[in-house]
């Protein structure tokens, strides 16, 4: 009887992972397609001063030390910032919104201009 609520146990945390899994691969989608709020704080460790505070919907790449945000300003509009980073200097980045998402699904989004040319500018 103990093996079966060992079985049952252990298919539930993998089953748990999986919901965890699907949803921060969801969220990740949808900040990176500008659909959260976040705000981004930067941090001195040193002089325990905060540097910066970026907030609004803004997607966030860590590229060796050098983070780059990119943040929705309008409808079509966007701005980009570069921050380095370094061993004094952190950030943490909250999501101000909760959002809906599924967990029983995954997202794929297409880009058209991806996959679809422009013409005009060749």
């Amino acid at each position: 009887m103990k093996n079966i609520f060992l079985v049952i146990g252990v298919l539930f945390l993998f089953v748990a992972c999986d919901d965890a899994r699907v949803a921060n691969r969801n969220l990740t989608k949808a900040a990176d397609n500008f659909e959260v709020n976040r705000r981004i704080v930067f941090y001195n460790g040193i002089t325990d001063k905060y540097i910066l505070t970026i907030e609004g919907k803004c997607s966030i790449t860590d590229n060796m030390g050098q983070l780059e945000v990119i943040c929705k300003t309008g409808d079509n509009t966007y701005k980009k910032h570069f921050l380095g980073l370094s061993d004094n200097v952190t950030y943490f980045a909250e999501q101000l919104d909760d959002i809906e998402l599924s967990t029983y699904h995954y997202r794929v989004t297409f880009k058209p201009e991806v996959i679809i040319p422009d013409i005009r500018r060749q």
